[in-house]
């Protein structure tokens, strides 16, 4: 575990058991995608769910589950999450912002206090799953939620590039100076399946996840196709319904 030093306590009405935060080294990777499905998965086996959306200056996850308006807040001033068709529990700067499409123009203290109140200041409702979808980087939101969120353990979520192994090790050695334990990788956009042949083709080239994974001594937990129908589904709110083996044994792993 991170630090105990700059730990954020939830508020006595609220209960969250497991937090997972899902990492990448850097942007586009697919970071939402995975937590929105993790998510599902979780919910899909009975957990109670809930999603910080912390990338507070680029959230997605509204979109991925149709959400919009604004969240409730109680009598005592604290929110309260939107609530997905399924019933997964989600807080986002799109959620509190008067129109989803105005831009958060915040420095870096203002964006990690905003982390903190959606972890600290929000009714968590006996969750048994929490993720976190982090923004890309080792910046500042990042180490707020490693210190300040008593995280498992997180997932980095990679793509098949070259460079990506880089990346992925900045993202390891956080983990590891921050103390956070890593659950395991996943490439996102790993090969495309032709409908009509079954023909994968690596469209941004050979994949290098289990090399990095080796030498990382870490376990690779699923590889992601790219699918326009999954894309679809996301655009259109409906990221609940999408059929996604390929997390299926990430998620016996590590949901127990």
């Amino acid at each position: 575990m991170a630090n105990n030093e700059f730990r954020e306590e939830l508020d006595p009405q609220s209960s969250v058991n497991k937090v997972i935060g899902i990492v990448s080294g850097k942007g586009g990777v697919g970071k939402s995608l995975v937590t929105s499905l993790m998510a599902v998965k979780a919910m899909t086996k009975g957990f109670r769910v809930g999603i910080i959306d912390a990338d507070i200056t680029g959230p997605s996850i509204p979109k991925a589950f149709g959400l919009s308006g604004k969240l409730g807040v109680t009598y005592d001033q604290l929110m309260v999450p939107a609530v997905t068709n399924t019933g997964i529990n989600v807080v986002s700067t799109n959620l509190i912002l008067e129109n989803e499409t105005d831009p958060v123009i915040w420095r870096g203290p203002v964006i990690a206090g905003v982390v903190k109140q959606f972890w600290k200041d929000t009714v968590w409702n006996n969750i048994d799953y929490m993720f976190v979808d982090m923004p890309p980087g080792t910046g500042d939101v990042p180490l707020t939620v490693f210190q300040s969120i008593p995280v498992d353990g997180i997932i980095i979520v990679t793509s098949p590039q070259e460079l990506v192994s880089m990346i992925v090790t900045k993202a390891v050695n956080m983990a590891k100076k921050m103390n956070v334990p890593i659950l395991g990788l996943v490439e996102n956009m790993s090969y495309f399946e032709c409908p009509d042949c079954g023909h994968r083709h690596e469209i941004f080239g050979k994949s290098h996840i289990d090399d990095i994974a080796k030498e990382e001594g870490l376990k690779v937990l699923a590889k992601i196709p790219i699918d326009p129908e999954v894309a679809k589904q996301v655009d259109a709110g409906l990221v609940e319904y999408v059929q996604a083996p390929w997390l299926d044994e990430a998620a016996d792993s590590i949901l127990k």
